[in-house]
Order: C-alpha cells, then sequence, then structure tokens
C-alpha cells in the first residue's frame, strides 16, 4: 500500500498536501469544546454506548463525533467501521459496520465520493480495489495486521514454482500485492465454500495456518497452509475457554476460526464475526463468550443489553491505532491516502470479484 502522507494528529507539522487534499481542500479544525449543544446534538449517541462508555469519559469523545458526523456531509464520505472498532467509532461515527469484505463492498454500492477506513491498512486496499475512482483514506497508515505482513506476492510466486498447477487461496487479510498474485480469495464465512468451489484435490491456502486448518477438518481436499495467524487469536488456549465452562457449565463459547482448531472443537459456534454477531442476535444466550478481538464483545453487547458477555481481552494493538482524532484528522487534512498501482489493482481485483461471484 502506498500513503501520500503519515503525519499524525498529536504535534504534526505542516505537510505536503496528498491528491486529496489538493482535489477537496483542507478544512479548519473544528471545536472541540464539550459545550451544552455538542451535549444535546450527541445525547442519542451516548444513549447506544452508555452502558460500555462511563458517563466521564463522554465529554471527551463528543466533541469529535460531533465534528466527525458533521465533516462527513461536508466531505460526501463514509466511514467503514470494522467489528473490532472501538465502541465510540463503531456506534457513534460508523455509517457502515461489518466484516473486511462486507464493508469494501458496501463502500462501492455507496454514492460517497470519499471512504475512511476504520480498519486496518489491507481492508483500506480492498476498498480502493473494489472501489478504484473514490478516495480511499486511513486515519493511520501505520495500521498493519499479523496475518497480512506474514507473506509477500514473491512468497506466493514462490509458491507456485514449488506447487505448479495447484490453485492458491487467499483470506481477504492480506495485502493487494498477494491478492494479485492468487487465483481465488476467501473469507472466514466462504472459505470452505471457495475451496471447493476449485474442483481440485490440493488447495494452498494462504496465509492464515489456523483458517487452513479448520478448513481442512470440514473437506476431503488437502490443504497445503502457509504458516501466518493472527496475534489476536492464535492466544487463545482450549485449557482457558474450558476453565471458563467449568465454572459455568451454561456459558455459549463462540469462536472466530481464526483461532486454533484445537479451540474451535470445545466452542459450541465457530464462525466470523458477521456470524459470531448474528449468533449472539438470534440465540440471545444468557452468557457468552467472543473467542475474539475484545471491542467486538462491547459493540455486541451494546447491541444486545439482556446478554452477559464475559471478556478475556486480548486486543488487536493494530485496530487501536485507529481513533476519533486520527479520523478526524483526516478528514479535515484528506491525507493518509490509500493509492495503488492501477494494473496491481485489476489483477487483485480479479481474485476478490472471482470470490464475490460464488455468493
Amino acid at each position: 500500500m502506498q500513503v501520500v502522507s503519515s503525519s499524525q494528529i498529536s504535534g504534526a507539522s505542516p505537510v505536503q498536501p496528498s491528491l486529496a487534499a489538493l482535489r477537496h481542500g483542507v478544512l479548519p479544525m473544528p471545536n472541540l469544546a464539550w459545550t451544552p449543544e455538542v451535549a444535546r446534538e450527541t445525547a442519542h449517541l451516548y444513549e447506544k454506548v452508555k452502558s460500555i462508555i462511563p458517563p466521564i469519559e463522554w465529554p471527551f469523545h463528543a466533541p469529535y463525533v460531533k465534528a466527525i458526523n458533521d465533516l462527513k456531509k461536508e466531505r460526501n464520505a463514509v466511514i467503514l467501521a470494522h467489528n473490532y472498532q472501538t465502541p465510540e467509532i463503531y456506534n457513534c461515527v460508523a455509517d457502515v459496520v461489518g466484516d473486511s469484505l462486507q464493508l469494501a463492498r458496501i463502500a462501492g454500492e455507496s454514492d460517497a465520493q470519499v471512504i475512511v477506513q476504520g480498519g486496518v491498512h489491507f481492508m483500506a486496499e480492498t476498498s480502493k480495489i473494489l472501489s478504484p475512482d473514490k478516495t480511499v483514506l486511513i486515519p493511520d497508515s501505520q495500521a498493519g495486521c499479523s496475518l497480512a505482513s506474514s507473506i509477500t506476492g514473491a512468497d506466493v510466486r514462490a509458491l507456485r514454482r514449488q506447487y505448479p498447477g495447484v490453485p492458491i487461496v487467499a483470506y481477504v487479510n492480506t495485502s493487494a500485492e498477494v491478492k494479485a498474485e492468487v487465483d481465488i480469495c476467501c473469507t472466514s464465512s466462504n472459505a470452505l465454500k471457495v475451496v471447493e468451489s476449485l474442483g481440485e484435490d490440493t488447495v494452498i491456502m494462504v496465509p492464515d495456518r489456523f483458517l487452513a486448518a479448520n478448513v481442512a477438518r470440514q473437506t476431503k481436499v488437502k490443504i497445503i497452509a502457509w504458516h501466518g495467524a493472527c496475534e489476536v487469536h492464535e492466544r487463545f488456549t482450549a485449557e482457558e475457554l474450558l476453565r471458563y465452562r467449568e465454572d459455568d457449565p451454561s456459558i455459549k463459547l463462540v469462536a472466530h476460526p481464526e483461532c486454533p482448531p484445537e479451540v474451535v472443537e470445545v466452542c459450541d459456534f465457530s464462525g466470523s464475526t458477521a456470524a459470531m454477531i448474528d449468533y449472539v442476535k438470534t440465540r440471545q444466550p444468557r452468557r457468552v463468550l467472543l473467542v475474539t478481538e475484545c471491542s467486538m464483545a462491547d459493540n455486541v453487547a451494546a447491541e444486545n443489553p439482556g446478554v452477559d458477555f464475559v471478556r478475556p481481552c486480548n486486543l488487536c494493538p493494530h485496530m487501536k491505532r485507529i481513533t476519533l482524532p486520527k479520523i478526524l484528522d483526516s478528514l479535515v487534512h484528506m491525507r493518509e491516502e490509500v493509492v495503488i498501482d492501477p494494473i496491481l489493482a485489476a489483477r487483485a481485483r480479479r481474485s476478490v470479484e472471482r470470490m464475490i461471484e460464488l455468493k
């Protein structure tokens, strides 16, 4: 990913305007005081998060929330928030929430000309791949991903030489460079379907070895896995989860398939972030533990007040680089624009669109 600026909001000195700034112009920084007007205009949003954001913290968040929501209209911008974003972003400024592919697909259908990605860099790249004519901003260009950084385009080319003729499936949690080199992409929700759609007896899956192992348990297709892993999900253990169940046999354990297979085996359900959310919404368990990034439990809890959430708090440090001040800075200055070489983007788009066509 190429980013046309890397300045940060705190103490940043003037920088060369990005291409987006030249097109849209830099706006003055809004007033960020906590005033009665701000309190009134954000009261309905605080109602959504009052169970998870203490009253003492809201006067800090609210001025940013109001300023961002006002600027979105002026910029004709849409803010996409992944399920792992913090509650004040997910519930109070986001226009679209969901997993990475949901966000990119919906953004492509939007009339907005500016996309602000509340997530990590591969998500911003995917949005740009599917919306090449739109301006895509990521509030912090250093928001990376352990999975995406575990493999490069050169690694994929080496796999092709090592396993000639074997199709390669890339998880969407990969860079545009990797997507451009593979045959097709997959998500955590459709990985099995994608693998079996290829009609081959052997398939390479990159980069998540645990997602690959969990798919391998469900198919006769031989899976050759890359060695990557999500630094959040790989930390969970079956022993840890079984202790929760010993303390409360009625608890429901709901895991993401990026977790190790032995973790998935002891859980009641495993699925994508969207599927995990749907499980809670439809089943309304008395008590649940979401075996995934910690902020997702906060966001789901805000919409399901009758469910008791146990939080073994594994945080993604990359997701937490995205904050309200950085989102505001990105909208004011139109910087941290994602730019992908058009030829590379076109090649990457083929692997993503081939997956989307499977439905």
